[in-house]
C-alpha cells in the first residue's frame, strides 16, 4: 500500500481542501494501481491480451488484478509514497507496430494512473511475449506448409 503525502500543487492527493492544511491521509493499495493500469492497457488498440499463461487465465476467470505481492499477476506494480512503477506482459495483434503500441500503452497508463491516484508513474516495463495471429484460433492443428501434401487445406 502507498501513503500519499501532500504535495504542493496537487491538493487532491492530500485529502484536504485547497485553502487549508492536511485533513488526513489517503492510502492507495497496490491492487488499485494494478487494476487502473490493466484497464488502460486493455483499452489500447492493438493489445490482444494482458498477462501470459496461468496469470492470463486467472485474470480472465476472476476478472481481477492484484498488485506485486505474488506470482501469477497480470500487472505487477511497485507503489511508493509519491511514485509507482509498473511491469506488464502483453500479447499484441499481428500487424501493429510494436514500438508505437508500447508508446500508446505508456501514454494511456500514465494518464489513467496519474489522473486517478496522483502518483507519478516513473517506469512502465512492457514485455511483449507473443503476437496474436487471428487465423491461428481457427486452425485444427495440422500444418502442411501450404504445399498441398497431406490433405486439403480447405473444405
Amino acid at each position: 500500500m502507498a501513503d500519499i503525502e501532500p504535495r504542493s500543487g496537487n491538493p487532491a492527493t492530500s485529502g484536504g481542501s485547497q485553502g487549508s492544511g492536511v485533513r488526513g491521509r489517503t492510502t492507495i493499495a497496490d491492487g488499485v494501481v494494478a487494476t487502473i493500469a490493466e484497464i488502460a492497457i486493455r483499452e489500447t488498440d492493438g493489445v490482444h491480451s494482458v498477462g501470459k499463461g496461468a496469470s492470463k487465465a486467472l485474470g480472465a476467470v476472476t476478472g481481477r488484478v492484484s498488485g506485486s505481492s505474488g506470482k501469477g499477476r497480470t500487472v505487477k506494480v511497485e507503489v511508493g509514497e509519491k511514485q509507482t512503477a509498473i511491469d506488464v506482459d502483453v500479447e499484441v495483434e499481428y500487424g501493429v507496430p510494436i514500438h508505437e503500441l508500447a508508446d500508446r500503452i505508456r501514454t494511456h497508463v500514465i494518464d489513467a494512473v496519474e489522473t486517478m491516484t496522483g502518483l507519478e508513474v516513473v517506469e512502465i516495463n512492457i514485455n511483449v511475449f507473443d503476437v496474436h495471429i487471428p487465423d491461428e484460433d481457427d486452425e485444427d492443428g495440422s500444418d502442411d506448409g501450404g504445399s498441398g501434401r497431406g490433405g486439403s487445406r480447405v473444405q
